[in-house]
């Protein structure tokens, strides 16, 4: 069945760095966009950065832009969220989804940005 696996999530400080992953199986991973979703307690999720079957073609949220890096590696099944200049508001559960038949999510790994 099809499964994500999201890791890398933590602590960091304002302005901090951390790299998420997201590791896929169940499916043909290199036939799929992946997304990369955010939510914080009380909120809708939010679509934070979108990677083209391929990785050549990209889009990220408003909030995001400059600052997130997202990219494949459809060798290792593989989708990373390079995450960079941490703010506060950064803070949520990421979450990994694949754009395949209803969808699907990782359970999800938590990112916390404060002093």
């Amino acid at each position: 069945q099809v499964q994500l696996v999201e890791s890398g999530g933590g602590l960091v400080q304002p302005g901090g760095s951390l790299r998420l992953s997201c590791v896929a199986s169940g499916f043909i991973f290199r036939n799929y966009r992946m997304s990369w979703y955010r939510q914080n307690p009380g909120k809708e999720r939010e679509l934070v950065a979108t990677i083209s079957i391929g990785g050549g073609s990209t889009d990220y949220a408003d909030s995001v832009k400059g600052r997130f890096t997202i990219s494949r590696d459809n060798a290792k099944n593989t989708v990373y969220l390079q995450m960079n200049s941490l703010k506060p508001e950064d803070t949520a559960v990421y979450y990994c989804y694949v754009v395949r038949g209803a969808g699907y999510w990782g359970q999800g790994t938590q990112v916390t940005v404060s002093s």
